[in-house]
């Protein structure tokens, strides 16, 4: 595996986010505590290997840009900079909600996660459209575009 793999990689980890957040909240909603627990550990274990492997890419590569001057670029900023703000704001509010859940005050974390849910299944799933964008729709119209 290579730094070129990461993009692939970062959008496998949001999409399986994805899929754990939705587990752990139709499991909550259905009374599986412990399926639940684990399937919200499994996002944030997912989320952190995420953040890690997206700052090596970056690192390495520094920024990406859209290379689009069509209608579509207007569409991945719209996306783009909601996901941006949100994915560095929640931080805090994800580690907060896991506090509240290990320490048993499940009053404060379900308060919470009503509000840090969404805008983790936002960022999650915003995730794998900016990479389907930015590295396969953008790509696959370029050689279109130029012959």
């Amino acid at each position: 595996m290579s730094v070129a793999d990461l993009p692939m990689v970062n959008a496998t980890l949001n999409f399986t986010c994805t899929l754990l957040l939705i587990v752990g909240f139709a499991s909550i909603r259905q009374g599986h505590r412990r399926l639940h627990q684990r399937a919200m550990v499994a996002a944030v274990v997912t989320s952190a290997l995420f953040l890690g492997s997206y700052v090596i890419y970056h690192a390495n590569v520094g920024s990406v840009p859209y290379p689009l001057q069509d209608w579509t670029r207007t569409v991945y900023f719209v996306i783009l900079a909601p996901h941006v703000i949100l994915a560095a704001l929640m931080l805090p509010f994800i580690l907060a909600a896991l506090y509240y859940a290990l320490r048993g005050q499940f009053d404060r974390h379900a308060r919470l996660t009503r509000w840090v849910w969404p805008v983790w299944m936002f960022v999650s799933v915003s995730g794998v459209v900016i990479y389907w964008m930015l590295y396969h729709h953008a790509q696959a119209t370029l050689p279109a575009m130029s012959g």
